[in-house]
């Protein structure tokens, strides 16, 4: 007996097609990821089950419209760009390399993603099928994992501080209780001046002298053991730095009405560092600036790069926030100088060694957009190779 075959806008198609076809389709609405299809303009064509539930929308509502809308900015603004250098270079950026970045929920909230994007050609028309998978549990879980590691270093931190503390006391109190007695000494015979009792005077304070230059120098050997680790530096992207990090410091921040914009110079993207280190750098420097801007009525956060010379590029968070009290403006980045209730102001100072660290330097400012601006420098690895 023949098969009946089911009627199709481009012919005929048996059951076993329809039936392959539903199939598909069930498997693609139970994935846990989200799956977007767009066609060459960036239309959404299909909108699964998973997207609806991740970005509030019904694929009814979104069916011809600009992927676009599920971004939020600067990528909603350029994302037809971003389709048409795609066209004229033949340029991977994204396309079958995936990244971390961020998206745009229905209610303006942004949140982190990893996006996975093929291309394919169906019937002679260009299709993207783009799969999300939401990160904000994972980043959350992360950020849980973070707060442990926090408390037991912090335990750490204190132990070792306090054993820090006690060597530091032990070894300082030689040199300064030997410059306190001969002060004290001096101090009595400058009551009898004579040439005798002159000499006895410089004597002490040749001494008093001596063991101030002695306690530098212990001071100067505890600061370089301290200060001795080695970074692993390779030449990195620093989109994709600046991309990971963000997708971190911004959990939350759409709750927060914070409005995030990444400005990167395209032509300064390849930096020596230690991608971790200038990960940590950039997360402390980003959620300072979301704590910053609790009280503040517009909240926009942006991070923007430029090349500069000497063969640095400058990397620049600023916020809109109520900006630095004159009072720590000045010491920002010695440690225990906090602008926090319940900061312990090592931040900052942490930030300003890795920098430093990386031949670097870090330096604070007001912002253009009304709050502060952190600048720091990495150095320009553009004309290298990548490694």
């Amino acid at each position: 007996m023949a098969s009946e075959s089911v009627p199709h806008e481009n012919g005929i198609r048996s059951p076993d097609a329809f039936a392959r076809e539903a199939h598909l389709r069930s498997i693609l609405e139970t994935i846990p990821d989200a799956m977007i299809v767009i066609d060459a303009r960036g239309r959404i064509l299909s909108f699964s089950a998973a997207a609806e539930r991740m970005f509030g929308y019904s694929e009814a509502e979104l069916l011809g419209e600009n992927v676009s809308v599920l971004m939020p900015s600067p990528d909603r603004e350029r994302h037809d760009s971003y389709l048409e250098r795609y066209y004229a270079t033949g340029e991977r950026r994204i396309i079958g390399i995936g990244r971390v970045t961020t998206a745009r929920h229905r209610d303006g909230a942004t949140f982190p993603i990893d996006l996975h994007i093929g291309e394919a050609e169906i019937d002679g028309r260009r299709v993207f099928t783009g799969f999300i998978r939401d990160l904000t549990e994972r980043q959350q879980a992360e950020l849980r994992v973070h707060d442990l590691q926090s408390e037991l270093a912090h335990v750490s931190r204190v132990t070792a501080m306090g054993t820090l503390a006690t060597s530091i006391a032990h070894e300082l109190n030689q040199p300064l209780t030997a410059i306190a007695n001969y002060v004290e000494t001096a101090n009595e015979l400058l009551d009898t001046p004579d040439a005798e009792t002159l000499e006895i005077v410089r004597e002490a304070l040749a001494e008093c002298a001596a063991q101030s230059v002695r306690a530098g120098q212990i001071v100067r050997r505890l600061r370089d053991f301290i200060s001795r680790g080695e970074s692993e530096r390779r030449i990195e992207s620093l989109a994709r730095v600046v991309n990971e990090a963000s997708a971190l410091a911004l959990v939350g921040a759409g709750e927060r009405g914070v409005e995030f914009e990444v400005k990167l110079d395209q032509q300064a993207d390849r930096v020596l560092v230690d991608r971790i280190q200038i990960q940590q750098v950039l997360l402390n420097l980003m959620r300072n600036a979301i704590e910053a801007m609790e009280g503040s009525s517009h909240r926009r956060l942006r991070v923007t790069s430029r090349r500069e010379e000497e063969g640095l590029v400058r990397v620049t968070i600023e916020d809109s926030g109520p900006g630095l009290p004159p009072e720590v403006a000045g010491q920002l980045f010695q440690p225990f100088v906090s602008t926090k209730a319940k900061g312990m102001g090592l931040g900052l100072s942490i930030c300003h060694t890795i920098v430093h660290g990386h031949g670097g330097r870090i330096w604070a400012e007001a912002s253009k957009l009304g709050g502060t601006a952190f600048h720091f420098t990495l150095i320009d690895a553009s004309g290298d190779q990548d490694v």
